[in-house]
């Protein structure tokens, strides 16, 4: 049990809980708990969990399949395949049971956003393979984040959470969906600024790859940055047109408070620049995001 624990990653469920949040908080926002549809907001998380153990567990066995996680030299936290932790055949046993549960708790949310649903779920399972197997190779993984942990969960979650008589997606929702997906994005940047040696010689051309470490350092202080600015852009539009302008600045400057542990982050990736005390970086960066999404949603219920 130890051992599928650690294969399941618990410490990148945050990444998974960032976008349901932002999503709850604006649906919060907007319908003031009245017709607020609470049974859609907890399929959603559960099924965003599920699906972020699974890709994680997908991650696990082809990385290991492909030879990438190679014990003497991987950077990161170890990972269970390749430590002989869990046989290759029940990481297999074990992709196929968490995809079929993340399907099964998926599919009721039809009841709230119609047959659609359907597709997009299976539009989710299709990249959450492609990403490990294909596309990460590419330097496709930051654009997927952005739209798997940014647009379409927020954007969706929000929708779905929505009484069904004023299903819509506002203009504030949608770019602090970008937001959501640049934050999430900084982990993976750092994640690939550590392995970037490693990438290289496995021909996994990342973004990090193919910019280089310098690049890579200032993108990932932008991405930080840019969600720091959608956000609050979206408060000083309220502090425009709504009477009470004290929340709205109130909750533009707790907002500092991730921009200043971000730079901080940033200038200690810097610093360390390789090995495996990036990982240091990585619970930083872990951590800044989860500051970052309970600020932001404190910062759009209190707008109510």
């Amino acid at each position: 049990m130890r051992a599928w624990l650690l294969a399941a990653r618990p410490k990148t469920l945050a990444g998974a809980a960032v976008p349901v949040i932002i999503g709850t908080a604006f649906a919060i926002k907007d319908t003031g708990m009245e017709g607020f549809q609470w049974i859609p907001a907890l399929l959603c998380v559960l099924f965003a969990f599920i699906m972020q153990i699974d890709a994680n567990f997908i991650n696990d066995y082809f990385d290991f399949k492909r030879g990438n996680d190679d014990r003497a030299t991987r950077l990161g936290p170890k990972r269970a395949c390749a430590e002989g932790w869990i046989k290759p055949s029940a990481m297999l046993s074990g992709i196929i049971l968490t995809t079929t549960i993340a399907c099964i708790v998926g599919l009721p949310l039809v009841l709230w956003g119609g047959l659609d649903l359907i597709l997009i779920g299976l539009i989710c399972v299709v990249f959450c393979f492609l990403y490990t197997t294909t596309l990460s190779y590419y330097g496709l993984g930051d654009l997927l984040v952005l739209l798997f942990f940014g647009v379409i969960p927020v954007c969706l979650t929000y929708y779905l959470e929505l009484p069904t008589m004023i299903h819509a997606i506002t203009w504030e929702v949608f770019f602090a969906s970008l937001a959501c997906g640049m934050v999430v994005d900084t982990l993976l940047i750092v994640n690939n600024y550590r392995d970037r040696d490693n990438d290289l010689r496995d021909h996994k051309m990342t973004l990090v790859v193919r910019l280089g470490a310098k690049k890579s350092e200032k993108l990932y202080l932008a991405l930080g940055m840019g969600a720091f600015l959608i956000m609050v852009v979206i408060y000083f539009y309220h502090f425009l047109t709504t009477p009470d302008k004290g929340i709205s600045f109130i909750s533009m400057a707790l907002l500092l408070i991730y921009l200043v542990l971000h730079r901080n982050a940033q200038k200690k990736m810097k610093a360390i620049n390789q090995g495996r005390q990036l990982n240091q970086i990585l619970g930083l960066t872990a951590r800044n995001m989860f500051i970052y999404d309970i600020l932001c949603a404190l910062g759009i219920v209190i707008l109510m």
